[in-house]
């Protein structure tokens, strides 16, 4: 199980769990909580957030956009195409999202707590709590079928 294609698919797997774990733990308590930060110091709290954050998801999120890539062209025996695919067009969902939403509310929360823009962020972030929970539970699936042994002859 030591091919380039099993490393390939189990730097995946570990990215994509550390992130399915780390985005639950985000959507249920981290964000809920921002209103409950208060209006004094949140801006500098929130430009803190934002710097720490980058530090703990940016390495693993490349991680996994590069080898969920990688498992088009280096793709395990016994794992359908449409798989890897059905991956990255997950990868490609969440980044959307963390782009288009998630980057800009943070933004927005920088100058300042704003109850609303808190509820956006908890309401939105359910496209990648969602998005990185399939994923978890495709490359798993993934894993479970490159590990089973080839048929006898």
């Amino acid at each position: 199980m030591q091919s380039a294609p099993a490393l390939v698919l189990l730097a995946n797997l570990a990215a994509t769990l550390y992130m399915t774990g780390l985005i639950w733990f985000v959507q249920v308590v981290h964000y809920p909580l921002f209103a409950a930060v208060g209006e004094p110091g949140f801006a500098a709290y929130s430009q803190r957030h934002q710097s720490l954050t980058t530090l703990v998801v940016g390495p693993p999120m490349l991680l996994e956009a590069l080898t969920a890539g990688l498992l088009l062209i280096l793709r395990p025996a016994g794992v359908p195409a449409w798989a890897g695919w059905a991956g990255v067009a997950l990868v490609a969902a969440i980044w959307i999202s963390t782009a288009a939403l998630q980057i800009p509310a943070h933004a927005r929360l920088s100058s300042g707590l704003d109850v609303a823009v808190v509820r956006d962020l908890v309401a939105t972030n359910w496209i990648r709590t969602v998005g990185w929970s399939l994923r978890a539970a495709l490359v798993a699936w993934m894993a479970f079928l490159a590990m089973r042994p080839a048929p006898a002859p």
